[in-house]
C-alpha cells in the first residue's frame, strides 16, 4: 500500500484508486492517522479529514480501536429464505399463496392492453383514483399519489431524496430485515427505537430524536417481526413527540393494510413538513408484483417523481394495470377478508397452543409472524428445533445489538395448521427445557 497526497482531497483520491484498481481489498486496514500524517509529511488533520470523506463516502468504515478499514459490501439477512428439504418451513416470513389471487386472470381483465411508450404518465389512472380515494380515508392534510418498485424501494427512495450519508435513522428495534438492510447500504446511521406490544415506545424515540435522528420509519400495524400493532393511545403520545419535531422526514410503512386485523392510526402530526405513507400490495396481491402505493406531501412528492422519472424508470404499466383490476374486483375483496380472518386466527392459535405449553407471548400478534422471547438462547433453539424438523428465525437477526434478544425467535404464522401449531409448541417447550438443563 502506497498511499499519495499532501491535501485531504489528494489523499482520498489516491485511496479510492487503490481500491479502484484492487490494491486495497475490502476490509484492508489503513495506517493510523498519525503515521500516516508522518509519513505524508502533513498535519494529522489533513489525514483524519481525508479519513471522514472517505467514510462519508461509503469508501471506508471506522471501527474504533480497530482503526478505518476498507469498506465491504454488507452481509445482509434477508426474507423469504425458507427452510427447504422435509423441514416445515415456519421461517419464510411468506404470505399464504392461497389467499393470493390470480394475478394472471387480472392481467387479461380491463379491455386491451397497448403498451406505453417513453413519455407516458407515470401512473396509471385509475390506479391512481383508487389509491387517491384510498388514502384520503386516513390523511387529512393535501397529497399526492406515486407508484414505487415496492415498499422498500419507496422507504430508500425517501430516504435518499431527504438525507445524506451518515444521517441517522431512528428504526424499530427489533426491525425488518430489509429496513436494516437498507440504512447499511446506504451509509446511514441506525437509532434503534425498543417496541412492545403497542408499538414503538414514545419514551425511546424521543431520544433517539433528540440525540439527532432526521428521519423515522415507523410500521404501524402487523410489525414485522414482532407482529405489534399501534394503539390510538400509543399513537397520540407519538404524535405528542413528533410535532416537537416537525423537521423530521416520518415514513409510515403500512405494508399490511389491506388484510390487517387492527385499524390504520397515524403517527404523523399536522406539524410535520415531510412525510410519506406507503402501502406495499406484496402481502394480499402478490410479492412479484413489485409495486407500492406511495402518499407524500409536496415537496416529498416532487423529490420523489424526480426518482421514479415517467423517461426512463417508472414502475412498469402493466403491473399497474394488473393490481388496479385487482383491487377494484370484489372478489378480491372478499379473498382479502377471508385472509384478514385467516391470518388472525393462525397466529391466535399458535399463541394460544405456545401458552397450553407453558411459553407466553403476552398479546394477540397481528400479520404472517409471532415473535416469541424465550429464557434460553435463541440461536441454540433454533439449531435444536432445525433437528427435529422445524425451521425458525433467530431473533438477532432483526435487531442492532443481539444481545437485546438473544432468546427471541421469530415464528411465519401464515400457513400453520392446527396439528402443526400443537406439534410445534410441544416440540419448543421440550427444547426449552433441554436447553435449560444444558444451561444454554
Amino acid at each position: 500500500m502506497r498511499i499519495r497526497g499532501t491535501t485531504a482531497a489528494e489523499i482520498a483520491g489516491s485511496v479510492r484508486d487503490q481500491v479502484a484498481s484492487g490494491e486495497l481489498a475490502p476490509r484492508a486496514v489503513l495506517p493510523p492517522v498519525r503515521a500516516l500524517a508522518a509519513e505524508l509529511g502533513v498535519n494529522r488533520n489533513t489525514v483524519a479529514l481525508a479519513y471522514r470523506r472517505l467514510v462519508e463516502a461509503g469508501v471506508a468504515e471506522t471501527r474504533g480501536r480497530g482503526g478505518t478499514v476498507i469498506a465491504a459490501v454488507p452481509r445482509l439477512a434477508r426474507e423469504g429464505v425458507g427452510a427447504g428439504g422435509d423441514w416445515v418451513d415456519l421461517a419464510s416470513g411468506n404470505p399464504d399463496p392461497e389467499l393470493l389471487p390470480d394475478i394472471l386472470a387480472a392481467a387479461a381483465r380491463g379491455g386491451r392492453y397497448r403498451q406505453p411508450l417513453y413519455g407516458v404518465p407515470a401512473v396509471d389512472a385509475g390506479l391512481a383514483e383508487w389509491a387517491s380515494a384510498d388514502f384520503a380515508e386516513d390523511i387529512e392534510q393535501p397529497f399526492r399519489t406515486l407508484v414505487a418498485h415496492g415498499a422498500v424501494d419507496a422507504t430508500e427512495r425517501l430516504l435518499n431524496a431527504h438525507l445524506t450519508r451518515g444521517d441517522t435513522v431512528a428504526i424499530e428495534d427489533p426491525c425488518f430485515l430489509a429496513s436494516i438492510g437498507t440504512l447499511r447500504l446506504n451509509g446511514y446511521r441506525s437509532a434503534p427505537v425498543q417496541v412492545d406490544a403497542a408499538g414503538m415506545r414514545p419514551d425511546a424515540l424521543r431520544a433517539a430524536l433528540e440525540d439527532g435522528a432526521r428521519a423515522v420509519v415507523c410500521t404501524p400495524r402487523a410489525h414485522n417481526p414482532t407482529g405489534a400493532s399501534l394503539t390510538e393511545e400509543r399513537v397520540a403520545d407519538i404524535r405528542a413527540v413528533l410535532a416537537d419535531h416537525p423537521q423530521v422526514l416520518v415514513i409510515e410503512d403500512d405494508h399490511f393494510s389491506a388484510v390487517s386485523a387492527r385499524p390504520y392510526h397515524r403517527i404523523t402530526p399536522p406539524a410535520t413538513a415531510r412525510w410519506a405513507l406507503v402501502r406495499s400490495v406484496s402481502k394480499f396481491l402478490g410479492p412479484d408484483l413489485r409495486l407500492a402505493l406511495v402518499a407524500a406531501d409536496a415537496e416529498t412528492t416532487v423529490r420523489l417523481e424526480a426518482r421514479l422519472s415517467a423517461g426512463t424508470t417508472w414502475v412498469s404499466l402493466l403491473l399497474q394495470h394488473i393490481a388496479r383490476e385487482l383491487l377494484l374486483d370484489p372478489g378480491v375483496h372478499e379473498l382479502h377478508e377471508r385472509a384478514r380472518e385467516a391470518y388472525a386466527h393462525r397466529s391466535g392459535l399458535l399463541v394460544d397452543r405456545l401458552h397450553a405449553h407453558g411459553i407466553e407471548v403476552p398479546y394477540r400478534p397481528d400479520g404472517l409472524n409471532v415473535w416469541v422471547e424465550l429464557d434460553v438462547d435463541g440461536r441454540s433453539a433454533v439449531e435444536a428445533l432445525a433437528q427435529r424438523g422445524w425451521a425458525v428465525r433467530p431473533g438477532h437477526l432483526f435487531v442492532r445489538d443481539p444481545s437485546t434478544h438473544q432468546g427471541a425467535i421469530r415464528v411465519t404464522s401464515s400457513t400453520i395448521s392446527e396439528p402443526q401449531a400443537e406439534a410445534f409448541a410441544a416440540e419448543l417447550a421440550a427444547v426449552v427445557a433441554e436447553l435449560r438443563t444444558t444451561g444454554s
